[in-house]
């Protein structure tokens, strides 16, 4: 009995200063294993293992590839537009002389207008007495119809003057030729509109007193429209004059609408670090209305023998983008590249890949995951403690000694 507690004894002692000795030497192991990692690359790129697939198997997952390409490319700028009124389309409507309104025919805001269409009729004391001057004008020239030239030229310029004073009161001129041919001085006259248009403002009521220069209406014509979106600093570069734009609108679902950036303006947002931009589109119909957002499509300068792969080849981990490269034996190698811009199925590579060169082009995710997995897997043999060696046979039971 005391021998074997002898050997007990000794055999604690002997495994207390194994485990002391493996927990020192395992921090070191451990630290050296990394460094090798470092060593070789692959802790700092973090670059998968190669793939490879048969054809059968490429198919079952959906992997596709696609060539390098080198050809022009147009970089697409996307940002909200809000539309707005045309400028140039919209007008003040004011009098030039003071008066009463008598009646009021435009009479609420969104009512539509013709050229031409009357808007009130006015009371006013100087159109009175302008009618009377062209009446009293031409009187005078019936009376010296038999006189003298200079007598009939001096009747006639004064009849003129009295039409021209009606006419830059903007009274019509078949409203001037009534008043010629009745003879009549009419209390009130009528004020027609001078483009057509929807009325957006409506400053008059019937019964009041205007003076001249007072903005009574104000009227736009809405066949064409303004749409003004922001543009970030670093791609304003690529925008320019007469460029092609689509509109998507959400009230408008799967309908595009297209037109041309008329004007850049010249200054920039200190605070969005953006520059408006003007797009004019035609409103066929009157479906579109100020206030609706859209999203603009722009389309920038083209630029020739650009590098380029689909946007479904580039894997993106938001610090580096990575794709994967067929070489002549038929694997996939992971390859880091650096993109530029990019359209909507097309990306610029800066630096990382050369024309003709095969890349996947699709499920790129799936071969991604197995190009890691192969890494894991490879990488479990060097770390400390995970060596897959086979475990030893058992010994054979040892006999018990009896005291």
């Amino acid at each position: 009995m005391k021998r074997i507690l002898k050997v007990a004894s000794y055999a604690g002692v002997l495994a207390l200063a194994l485990g002391t000795v493996y927990f020192v030497t395992r921090g070191e192991d451990e630290a050296a294993a990394m460094a090798a990692s470092q060593d070789d690359g692959t802790a700092s790129t973090g670059a998968g293992a190669p793939v490879t697939l048969t054809a059968a198997e490429a198919q079952r997952i959906g992997v596709t590839y696609a060539p390098v390409l080198s050809g022009p490319l147009a970089k697409e700028v996307r940002t909200v537009g809000q539309i707005t009124f045309d400028e140039t389309r919209v007008k003040t409507i004011a009098l030039k002389i003071d008066g009463f309104v008598e009646r009021l025919i435009v009479n609420a805001t969104g009512q539509a207008v013709a050229a031409g269409q009357p808007l009130l009729t006015i009371y006013s004391p100087m159109l009175v007495t302008a009618q009377e001057e062209l009446l009293l004008a031409r009187r005078l020239q019936n009376e010296v119809s038999a006189g003298s030239d200079d007598a009939r030229e001096g009747a006639a310029d004064l009849a003129s003057s009295a039409r021209r004073r009606l006419a830059y009161w903007d009274i019509s001129a078949a409203e001037i030729s009534e008043i010629e041919r009745s003879g009549q001085v009419r209390k009130t006259l009528t004020m027609r509109a001078p483009v057509a248009g929807y009325v957006l403002e409506k400053n008059v009521l019937a019964g009041q007193k205007i003076m001249a220069g007072d903005a009574l209406y104000k009227v736009a014509d809405l066949s064409t429209l303004w749409v003004e979106g922001e543009v970030f600093e670093q791609d304003i570069s690529t925008v320019q004059v007469g460029g092609s734009v689509q509109a998507d609108f959400t009230a408008f679902p799967g309908e595009q609408r297209y037109g041309r950036v008329s004007y850049i303006y010249p200054t920039l947002n200190p605070e969005t670090r953006t520059v408006r931009v003007r797009v004019v589109l035609s409103n066929p119909g009157l479906t579109l209305k100020p206030g609706m957002y859209a999203t603009l499509r722009i389309t920038g300068r083209e630029r020739a023998n650009v590098l380029t792969v689909p946007r479904s080849a580039v894997l993106s981990t938001g610090e580096r983008s990575i794709v994967f490269v067929r070489d002549d034996m038929g694997q996939l190698m992971p390859r880091e590249i650096a993109l530029g811009t990019s359209t909507d199925d097309r990306i610029e590579v800066l630096r990382g890949l050369s024309k003709g060169e095969t890349v996947v082009a699709s499920a790129t995710f799936l071969v991604d995951a197995e190009s890691n997995l192969g890494k894991a897997l490879g990488g479990m043999g060097n770390m400390p403690g995970m060596e897959m060696t086979t475990p030893p046979k058992p010994l054979p039971a040892t006999p018990r000694v009896k005291d």
